[in-house]
């Protein structure tokens, strides 16, 4: 079951072939981990989606609260017997039908999906995970580049890479040839007690769950957080090298190229932030 603008219908509800969505690209989503029933971190997810409209000029509708939505979270999942389970849930926000590049009305509808997980809060996969870098084409760094919106050509392109070449995942550079992020989340590189993450400057994803961690690395004495460049030539230097998203956390990189890294710190970290995800 889906929930279409507060109605609950059969998840092969269809759009019209009007929507701009799949014409233009002209929507945003959220990703959000329920975890018992509890919406995880989603003060942060709310106000990055509210933030995301006014910067794609959509029409915020007055009864888009924090309340609201987290209601009709509930009600999605309710209706797919997951109130008190764990789930991913998707809110895809569009603007409504009309208009070619230039929309009619900026005013906006709202899907939202969930589907069972199987794993409650965060725990930490060891198993073998490799990346590459994907050069066929670079991330332009702007405001754009910081949102989720569904103009996601690149990651798609870079994901079959990734299958073809037998890789987990794959990191994409910038115009400037800087490592910006993983296809599926951001980027933490941890050398010596420097714990390193690419500044938003330089174009990577507005991260619910790069927040938190950054908030967590910030309360502890023996590491320092930097947001700051990252260049490939770093990589092969570093003891520890993660994707981070708000569904697996924090998943520790064990390869890239020939270089083998550890998830001590990983660990550390990722015990203090499913505090935080009980206590939020």
């Amino acid at each position: 079951m889906i929930n279409f603008n507060g109605d609950i219908l059969e998840e092969d509800k269809l759009l019209s072939v009007q929507n701009r969505g799949y014409n233009y690209g002209d929507a945003l989503f959220e990703t959000i981990k329920v975890s018992l029933g509890k919406v995880l971190f989603w003060e942060d997810h709310y106000f990055r989606l509210m933030a995301s409209m006014r910067i794609l000029r959509m029409e915020i509708p007055m009864s888009f609260t924090m309340e609201f939505l987290e209601t009709q979270i509930k009600n999605t999942l309710e209706s797919n017997n997951l109130l008190n389970k764990s789930a991913r849930v998707k809110i895809i926000i569009h603007r409504n039908d009309g208009g070619l590049y230039l929309p009619e009305s900026n005013d906006v509808s709202f899907v939202i999906t969930a589907k069972y997980l199987d794993s409650d809060f965060y725990i930490l996969d060891e198993t073998a995970y490799q990346v590459d870098l994907f050069k066929d084409f670079y991330l332009s760094p702007s405001l754009l580049s910081t949102l989720k919106t569904n103009n996601k050509a690149l990651n798609v392109v870079a994901s079959i890479y990734a299958k073809e070449n037998n890789l987990q995942n794959c990191l994409l550079l910038n115009t400037e040839k800087q490592v910006v992020e993983a296809l599926n989340g951001n980027v933490f590189l941890v050398k010596g007690h420097v714990i390193k993450t690419a500044p938003l400057t330089d174009g990577c994803l507005k991260g619910v769950m790069r927040r938190q961690l950054i908030d967590v690395i910030n309360t502890l004495p023996e590491y320092e957080l930097k947001e700051a460049s990252i260049s490939p030539f770093e990589l092969q230097k570093a003891d520890e090298f993660w994707v981070t998203n708000v569904m697996v956390g924090i998943q520790p990189i064990t390869r890239y190229r020939k270089k083998e890294f550890s998830n001590e710190v990983a660990k550390v970290i990722l015990k203090k932030l499913n505090v935080k995800a009980r206590l939020g």
